[in-house]
């Protein structure tokens, strides 16, 4: 052996008693293929979540355009939550959250039943000048950020709070239906 070969072969050698940990070649080269895995398995999980909420806020513009369209946005027409939230709750198996947000411009109208997911939901209906909002309603889900979108023309806001998930459904200014979304979500 040269003098070269065994300096380098000293120099990287472990010191006196211990072994230099070595992985395989092979396990060097497996370390992309399973990052890759990882990476994948993530993305998939992302992509099926976007696609089902995608679909229920699509149910939500339809039952809000369905409801206009047969004028059948109010079941019971009352601005008074204390009278909202008794019907809602007596004909479903929960106590939707039922707030008044009259003094900053957003008039509870009345409310309704419908169906998001194949799972009853309550509807609030609220007015913000000539422009209808529907507050879609349902037990389950924890508290989550915000997440909105546009469907067919209208705006779509979704958000979990206080065990319950929204989904609120305007023709409205994305602004100013993010605005009454963040409202409603700070209410518990």
């Amino acid at each position: 052996m040269s003098g070269r070969a065994r300096f380098e072969a000293d120099h990287h050698a472990a010191p006196a008693g211990l072994k230099k940990p070595a992985l395989p070649r092979r396990a060097w080269l497996l370390m992309p293929a399973f990052a890759l895995v990882l990476a994948l398995g993530v993305g998939i999980g992302v992509y099926v979540a976007q696609p089902r909420e995608a679909g229920l806020a699509g149910e939500a513009v339809a039952g809000h355009v369905r409801a206009t369209l047969v004028g059948q946005s109010i079941q019971i027409a009352s601005t008074d939550r204390h009278m909202v939230k008794p019907w809602l709750s007596a004909r479903l198996a929960f106590s939707p959250p039922v707030a008044d947000f009259s003094q900053d411009g957003f008039q509870l109208e009345g409310g309704r039943v419908d169906v998001i997911g194949g799972k009853p939901a309550a509807v609030l209906v609220y007015k913000r000048r000539q422009h209808m909002i529907d507050v879609y309603v349902q037990p389950g889900g924890s508290d989550s950020i915000q997440w909105q979108s546009a469907h067919d023309g209208f705006n779509v806001e979704r958000f979990a709070s206080g065990g319950m998930r929204y989904w609120v459904v305007s023709d409205l200014d994305r602004n100013e239906l993010g605005d009454f979304a963040r409202m409603l979500a700070s209410r518990r």
